[in-house]
């Protein structure tokens, strides 16, 4: 393979600060809209835990992102970031809402006080923890490259093709980087609303080649015949739940959450519902 995949695991380890997952960053810093307590008993001077609206946890998603989060049959959000948020939820005795969007408006949400966390297979990166805060990861993503049925696409050649990505990922980042910092340069690289956009403009001959991760590219290739996912990973890296830069409450109380379901098997059960062992 060529050095591109050298480059681009240097600028990874240089962007991540916990080598993380898929998905979009803003540059400027948010405003957050007052919080109300989740723990009004708390005694003066402790940390108290907060979120947006009192007795409710708000989760930002963006369901385009099977098995991590879509639109089930019945119309409902599923997926493995719906159940993992909903055992935090409980675990912290409140409700939890699901408000679909855009996956950069999901992010933005949290940022301005809108949502208490985002879940959409995200990844930490600096520009990310300049504006917000994340959980310990608690799930991997490896992300790979959909091609069509005898493509000459190769792993080592996608920087003289035309390369689909969903806007805002760390696919769509890393790919229209510069190839001095191991991408493709944005001239090679086209951002769409969501993944599925993406995969019926390579159907149309309109990209070469979609970037994404390997979940979602299962389903997509499964629902689309005359597709396949290369060999070999693009890239792996891990999820975690973005929050509100400062609510160290939430984020402790989140991360000691997460350490529990990780200890009594609760994720990898969640994970094992929804992705085949395969």
């Amino acid at each position: 393979m060529k050095n591109v995949k050298k480059l681009l695991a240097a600028a990874m380890a240089a962007t991540m600060m916990f080598s993380l997952a898929a998905c979009g960053s803003g540059d400027s810093a948010a405003s957050q809209s007052p919080q109300e307590s989740a723990n009004p008993g708390a005694s003066a001077g402790e940390d108290t835990l907060t979120t947006v609206e009192k007795g409710k946890l708000i989760m930002s998603t963006n369901a385009t992102f099977p098995p991590y989060e879509f639109v089930g049959d019945d119309g409902s959000i599923q997926g493995v970031d719906v159940d993992v948020a909903k055992a935090i939820a409980e675990k912290l005795g409140l409700e939890l809402v699901i408000e679909d969007m855009g996956f950069d408006a999901a992010l933005q949400a949290v940022q301005t006080g809108k949502s208490d966390i985002a879940m959409a297979g995200i990844t930490v990166n600096a520009d990310r923890e300049a504006v917000m805060d994340f959980s310990e990861s608690y799930a991997t993503g490896i992300q790979v490259v959909i091609v069509k049925e005898g493509s000459d696409v190769t792993l080592d050649n996608l920087g003289e093709k035309m390369i689909g990505t969903q806007m805002g990922t760390t696919g769509y980042l890393y790919a229209s980087d510069t190839p001095e910092n191991g991408g493709y340069g944005d001239d090679h690289v086209v951002g769409y609303d969501d993944g599925i956009v993406a995969v019926q403009a390579l159907m149309n001959g309109q990209v070469d080649c979609v970037i994404i991760d390997n979940e979602p590219a299962k389903s997509y290739v499964e629902a689309n015949a005359g597709l396949t996912i290369l060999d070999g990973a693009w890239v792996s890296e891990e999820y975690a739940i973005g929050m509100a830069k400062g609510n160290t409450a939430l984020q402790k109380a989140i991360n000691e959450i997460l350490a529990e379901m990780k200890a009594d098997g609760t994720i990898q059960a969640i994970l094992d519902q929804y992705i085949s062992a395969e």
